[in-house]
């Protein structure tokens, strides 16, 4: 009988930015990190595996992946192979509910639900923290979705110490408007904008000091539910990450004009007594962070910039979960 699992993974934003490996094998990052995992962006993942297979596949949306592709995913559930010492070949469908490569995490939740779904259906039984570092090795971020509300990406000292822990469920009026400017492929990958940044840019060692006492700050404001503490931190941080671009060679920005339109918007509202507050990852989209019991007020003043499509009200989202008999259904995933 094959073996098989089906998992939800939520995307998340950080608000102290993971920007840069220490180790590129393994993942390690330059600095912990601190997220809002967000529930209106999600991976819905099935993994079967069966001794009748001979070869991994993998659908993406319905749609047969090509080899390079399949490598990717193979290579990543060999490190559960490798834990329950088998060679089962899988076959990996998965459902995004998050536009790919721009800008949006869609990584993360990727991993999270592979990672979620290879667990159970091998019958490992890992512990979150424990697979959390797993998702690590496919995606850095994706460490961070396998906990719901605020989490922490630990750098820790090592491949096993490198984790995420959770850090608070967010369940205080928190909420979050994001502004997809451009749903398409990014022309730099997250990947390449980071090492060349790290590699190249002289403002990249200031930006990394400055993160360990951002994320010490933050951490104090979520304590105290300082909301606006909370969002003043997470837009600085963000900034001073993007600016390490510009000093990158040759300069790179994922800024485009509608990103600065809903920056704009975003101030002045701030101006009118609407405490929100911008944080952008790399991509030109824009994430509005707020009050949720304010995000139609929010929206409202983005719909004179924006149309309706182009925007995503979310509440703080929960960690990974399997999914439902009736959810199966829906991608007649129950056989």
């Amino acid at each position: 009988m094959p073996n098989q699992a089906c998992v939800r993974a939520h995307t998340n934003i950080a608000l102290i930015k993971y920007w840069g490996k220490r180790d590129e094998t393994y993942f390690l990052p330059m600095n912990s990190s601190l997220s809002m995992t967000l529930d209106k962006l999600y991976t819905d993942t099935m993994v079967v595996f069966d001794e009748a297979f001979s070869q991994d596949s993998f659908y993406l949306n319905g749609e047969k992946q090509g080899e390079k592709e399949t490598q990717k995913i193979s290579k990543f559930i060999d490190l559960f192979r490798e834990e329950k010492k088998t060679a089962l070949r899988a076959r990996v469908e998965s459902i995004n509910h998050v536009p790919t490569a721009a800008g949006l995490a869609s990584s993360a939740s990727a991993f999270a639900a592979l990672a979620g779904a290879a667990n159970l259906a091998l019958g490992l039984d890992l512990d979150p923290q424990r697979l959390s570092t797993f998702a690590r090795r496919g995606s850095g971020s994706a460490t961070r979705s396998i906990y719901g509300g605020f989490v922490e990406w630990d750098m820790g000292t090592c491949s096993d110490d490198s984790f995420a822990v959770p850090v608070d469920d967010a369940n205080w009026d928190i909420g979050m408007v994001i502004v997809a400017v451009n749903q398409k492929a990014k022309e730099v990958s997250s990947r390449i904008g980071m090492k060349r940044t790290v590699e190249t840019s002289p403002f990249y060692p200031a930006w990394v000091e400055s993160a360990k006492k951002d994320i010490l700050d933050i951490k104090a404001a979520i304590a105290t539910k300082d909301f606006i503490r909370l969002g003043e931190i997470t837009e600085a941080n963000g900034m001073k990450m993007h600016g390490t671009m510009l000093g990158a060679e040759p300069p790179f920005s994922y800024w485009e004009p509608d990103s600065i339109v809903a920056i704009k918007t975003a101030q002045a509202l701030r101006k009118q007594g609407i405490p929100c507050y911008v944080t952008m990852d790399a991509g030109p989209n824009v994430k509005v962070l707020c009050r949720l019991s304010q995000a139609e007020t929010i929206k409202e003043a983005l719909l004179e910039h924006f149309t309706e499509d182009k925007l995503i009200i979310t509440k703080p989202g929960k960690g990974i979960r399997e999914l439902t008999a009736a959810e199966r259904a829906v991608y007649n995933w129950n056989d």
